[in-house]
């Protein structure tokens, strides 16, 4: 379950206009409401169990204490992504389907979800040689069927440096130039949340888990408290579970006191740097002087993100931060390899640490080397957890958990069609969008119409109507910045958005891209939303 801080101001909230995705009227149905099934973790992978259970007719309610993705969903390397790195360890099955759903989500979001060049550099005393390399990618494209973005290609010194002229030329023996996707994390979260909601599911962010409702040993439903109005009540629900991520093993012993923890924790570190102080043009594959293990350098929104760090972390999910040595460890690799950029924490623009929830191996191994792979755990109480996982296979794990979930039920199995239903934004193509807005829309910046189509995907239309012949509202979030005050209205009438935060963290990702700016957005966004709506 997501952290999210107590005491936030939330957003002064406008009159609910029709047609607008109200709270209160989820909340309201969530209040009243009996459920097959009760979804606790809003992340990626509550989001994407609550989607393939509302597809199959069910019952849903989804509960987060936080905000939508506001945990590990929205501090990930952004990455959709077959994993490479896992056949050092021999995990094909976990590659295979990884690649799989990559290609899938290219489909359902299009707009979320795009093709990311890599390229993988090979220096003299580096633990995998260029043979080794060749024969990797060559598992890649087997493993993705040969329907990979683009097939590998080899690459020599001179090609390498023309695609990277930053990179440190002392020592290079040559590469290799590969495709993967990156996608919106936090977006892709919200969007699969919004999906479950339009096919019936109850979904609502800051509402937290107080304890569990139980007829004998069997959990038959739970006490939930709203964190906006401090309400408690209850809910029923005949089978529950728990897709908290991180927070997995309080919730668990929520249910069982005497439950012995299922999850070792390891936190990821990134950092978000000026591009042009790094001047990396593809995403880079590399390694940390400290303990050789990958690190990705990765165009990201016109900053560069470098993630990530993988250490063990003990303690409360809720108190995770950056410490100096992580960001330093980051800052190493990138001038070890891009010599140009002698980049110091002075540069760093923000950072960001997310705990991964991977299930306990049965002996000490380095958190590299533990497997991503999912786990699903049953309680006697019937209590149903999910450990492990990864972004890119969140809806095959889903379709697990469903599956589960309909045995208990005795609904026999119908079959998941999440793979076949498109996320809302995803229907058509961006490209096709951008040039149906262009049409409509000639008098408006075709960056500014690119910008939409490709965050919002159809959902873009839905922007521009809260324009309605205002052109205030097309004025920047942020100067320099293509984020627009119609958005932030967009944001909290139709994508939940409580909080600033929601806005300026996860809705669009301001706070890490332009933190000064962000900082002066907070008291606009806390104050004038009202004020702005009524304009409207």
């Amino acid at each position: 379950m997501s952290s999210a801080g107590t005491g936030r101001s939330f957003v002064k909230t406008p009159e609910s206009r029709e047609g607008s995705l109200s709270r209160e009227n989820l909340l309201a149905r969530l209040r009243g409401g009996e459920f097959d099934l009760l979804v606790v973790g809003g992340g990626i992978n509550g989001a994407g169990i609550a989607r393939d259970a509302a597809l199959r007719g069910l019952r849903v309610a989804l509960v987060e204490k936080g905000d939508f993705a506001s945990g590990t969903s929205s501090k990930s390397s952004k990455l959709v992504h077959g994993g490479l790195r896992y056949l050092e360890r021999f995990e094909f099955r976990l590659v295979r389907s990884a690649c799989r759903e990559r290609d899938r989500l290219r489909k359902l979001a299009p707009h979320l979800v795009r093709p990311l060049a890599f390229v993988f550099p090979v220096y003299r005393g580096d633990p995998i040689g260029l043979f080794r390399l060749e024969l990797g990618m060559l598992a890649y494209d087997f493993l993705s069927a040969f329907r990979n973005i683009r097939a590998h290609r080899p690459l020599g010194v001179r090609s390498l440096l023309a695609l990277e002229p930053g990179l440190r030329a002392e020592g290079l023996r040559g590469g290799a130039l590969y495709y993967d996707a990156w996608t919106d994390d936090a977006r892709l979260v919200l969007e699969t949340t919004l999906s479950a909601i339009e096919h019936g599911a109850v979904a609502v962010n800051y509402v937290a888990l107080e304890g569990f409702l139980k007829e004998g040993p069997k959990i038959v439903g739970a006490r939930l408290r709203d964190r906006v109005s401090g309400q408690v009540f209850d809910v029923s629900a005949r089978v529950v579970v728990n897709a908290t991520g991180p927070w997995l093993d309080w919730i668990r012993r929520l249910d069982d006191p005497r439950a012995e923890p299922v999850l070792r924790l390891s936190k990821g570190v990134h950092v978000v740097l000026p591009r042009e102080r790094v001047g990396n043009k593809n995403a880079v594959v590399i390694r940390s002087p400290r303990d050789g293990r990958i690190v990705f350098v990765l165009p990201w929104e016109g900053a560069t993100l470098v993630g990530t760090t993988d250490t063990y972390f003990e303690g409360s999910p809720d108190s995770v931060s950056v410490d100096a040595d992580d960001v330093e460890y980051l800052l190493e690799a990138v001038r070890a390899y891009f010599p140009g950029a002698q980049v110091g924490p002075e540069d760093v623009l923000s950072s960001f640490a997310g705990l991964r929830p991977l299930v306990k191996p049965e002996k000490e191994l380095d958190p590299s080397a533990v497997s991503r792979e999912e786990k699903i755990f049953e309680s006697s109480s019937g209590l149903v957890s999910l450990g492990g996982g990864k972004l890119t296979t969140f809806r095959l794990v889903a379709q697990e958990v469903v599956d589960l979930a309909l045995r208990r039920l005795g609904r026999g199995r119908a079959s998941s069609v999440s793979a076949r239903v498109p996320l809302p934004g995803g229907k058509e193509p961006p490209e096709s969008v951008r040039e149906e807005l262009a049409e409509h829309n000639s008098v408006l910046e075709l960056s500014l119409l690119e910008h939409l189509a490709s965050r919002y995907g159809t959902r873009a239309r839905n922007v521009l109507a809260f324009v309605n012949g205002n052109p205030r509202l097309l004025s920047p979030l942020v100067k320099g910045r293509p984020e627009t005050l119609a958005e932030a209205l967009f944001h909290h009438a139709e994508e939940l958005a409580m909080t600033s935060e929601d806005i300026l963290e996860r809705r669009t990702r301001l706070g890490l891209l332009a933190p000064s700016g962000a900082c002066r957005l907070r008291e606009l966004l806390k104050s004038e939303i009202s004020d702005l709506w009524e304009e409207k």
